[in-house]
């Protein structure tokens, strides 16, 4: 059974597996992180979670039984006077279909309402990401308007954690 953490810093040698062995697929739905990204991993890291300490991010992973990742999702851009944040995932290609990435966004959502006080969360996607649309419609968000990702027309969605 696969667990959701709250990003911690002995994370990093398999958020850093996770991350390589899926950068293609993860290429063709989103912007490539590019070779910086895993040049100064570490480092980023560390920022990331000093960064998370703030409350203006919270990241976790989906932790398999033999500590491998098969997910992330992260809140950003938290607005606690506001009480909003945006979502983003992204799930390990092996582990796509088997309702990961539903189970993963539910308990995250859960998370920004119980233990975040958070009220509202917005999410974009590409309109090609059918499996990213999917996901956010099983969970409850609602298309609220249109956006241009990376030069590819997508969809901005919204929740209602009040009525989640």
């Amino acid at each position: 059974m696969a667990v959701l953490e709250r990003l911690r810093s002995d994370h990093a040698p398999a958020l850093l597996a996770f991350e390589r062995e899926n950068r293609g697929y993860f290429a063709a739905s989103v912007p490539d992180r590019g070779d910086a990204y895993f040049d100064e991993f570490e480092d980023r890291h560390r920022a990331l979670l000093d960064e998370q300490e703030t409350g203006t991010i919270h990241f976790h992973v989906l932790v398999g039984e033999d500590g491998e990742i098969l997910g992330r999702f992260n809140l950003v851009d938290v607005d606690a006077a506001e009480g909003g944040a945006e979502l983003g995932y992204r799930v390990a290609e092996k582990a796509t279909g088997r309702g990961v990435a539903t189970a993963g966004v539910r308990e995250v959502c859960r998370l920004a309402r119980d233990a975040y006080g958070l009220s509202r969360l917005t999410a974009v996607t590409t309109l090609d990401n059918e499996g990213s649309r999917a996901v956010l419609g099983r969970v409850g968000f609602g298309a609220v308007g249109s956006v241009t990702l990376d030069g590819r027309p997508g969809a901005s969605y919204e929740l209602d954690l009040a009525v989640a």
